[in-house]
């Protein structure tokens, strides 16, 4: 979130460099409760993991809970491990609240397709055109949204970009140690990989001045 109240979604943990267009990877990694079925089934897999892991969460913001409540919270300890989450992830339908309304739940049931080439996004002729003209997401202006033209519900009381007001004091107050530079294993990186890369963090360049 920046001072004015804009957001971005990013989750890192599935990153992996190379994969682009129609490439997949098999590699086995991820946050259990959100890790899709097809890594589960050491199947190949692209971005339709992501939009798996999007479901779960989304899941849990509308809805309180887990899809896999329960899970973990078992007087069974057989219950309560990681292959027994992995076996409600495979196998078990997922209950949707009454509470939540009939587009988050028809939403939350595309995401959370067990099939991937059936899972919201996964179309290969229109995918992320399929999620953004869902009627969940109907009263959202994409343009306007991504040019940071829609007004966000909470802005964040902030003294600048470098305030530190909504961070704990227990983390900010912690020295900072600089790694040392080992001038051996710069030497052996290939620096064409940071081509085109311009910004330096102007803190930095203070603080190189001072020096």
């Amino acid at each position: 979130m920046d001072s004015e109240g804009h957001i971005k979604l990013t989750d890192y943990g599935m990153c992996k460099e190379g994969i682009i267009g129609d490439m997949t990877t098999t590699t086995f990694c991820g946050t259990p409760n959100y890790i899709a079925p097809e890594i589960l089934k050491g199947e190949s897999y692209s971005f339709s993991v992501d939009w798996w892991a999007l479901g779960v969460l989304l899941f849990e913001m509308l809805a309180g809970r887990s899809p896999w409540e329960g899970v973990g919270q078992s007087a069974n300890p057989d219950q309560n491990t990681e292959d027994y989450l992995f076996q409600i992830i495979l196998t078990r339908p997922i209950r949707f609240p009454r509470s939540i309304s009939v587009r988050a739940t028809n939403i939350l049931s595309g995401f959370l397709k067990k099939v991937p080439a059936e899972r919201l996004g996964c179309a290969p002729d229109s995918s992320f055109a399929d999620i953004m003209n869902h009627a969940f997401f109907a009263p959202i202006d994409w343009v306007a949204l991504e040019q940071k033209q829609v007004p966000p519900p909470y802005r964040p009381t902030c003294g600048g970009d470098r305030d530190l007001i909504h961070f704990d004091p227990a983390f900010t107050d912690e020295p900072v140690v600089l790694t040392p530079d080992n001038e051996d294993m710069i030497s052996r990186i290939d620096q064409t990989e940071f081509d085109g890369f311009e910004y330096v963090n102007p803190l930095l360049m203070s603080l190189e001045e001072q020096v």
